[in-house]
């Protein structure tokens, strides 16, 4: 018989920060390639990354809840790295080429994270 899949109860929580990680990434994306602008709203690049801050650490929170907690605790732990790039963005500067090369560098992690969450294996 196949092992069963269920994902972790803290899976939503990775999802958002992954979803505001992408909504972030694409305004980003969409203002660098002048297909928007943002100069009466730069509020919304700045809050999108709050939340996604303050998402990733909630998700990272798992790593002390999350049930099943093997599984909560690799998906934190596959997250931990992307705290890194996070961090140094705001001190990068806007306007230079290591703010997106450094803003993409939490996508791997991101994405692992999430995918951690929702693919869980309970081998019983």
């Amino acid at each position: 018989m196949a092992p069963r899949r269920r994902r972790t109860d803290a899976a939503p929580l990775f999802a958002v920060a992954a979803g505001a990680y992408a909504a972030n990434v694409a305004l980003g994306s969409a203002v660098a390639a002048k297909l928007i602008d943002t100069s009466g709203f730069r509020w919304l690049h700045h809050a999108i990354y709050i939340a996604t801050c303050v998402a990733s650490a909630a998700a990272f929170s798992a790593l002390v809840w999350g049930r099943p907690r093997h599984a909560s605790r690799r998906a934190a732990l596959v997250l931990a790295p992307a705290v890194a790039p996070l961090a140094a963005i705001p001190y990068l500067g806007t306007h230079s080429r290591r703010h997106p090369l450094v803003a993409l560098a939490a996508a791997p992690f991101i994405v692992a994270g999430l995918i951690c969450s929702r693919l869980v294996t309970d081998r019983k």
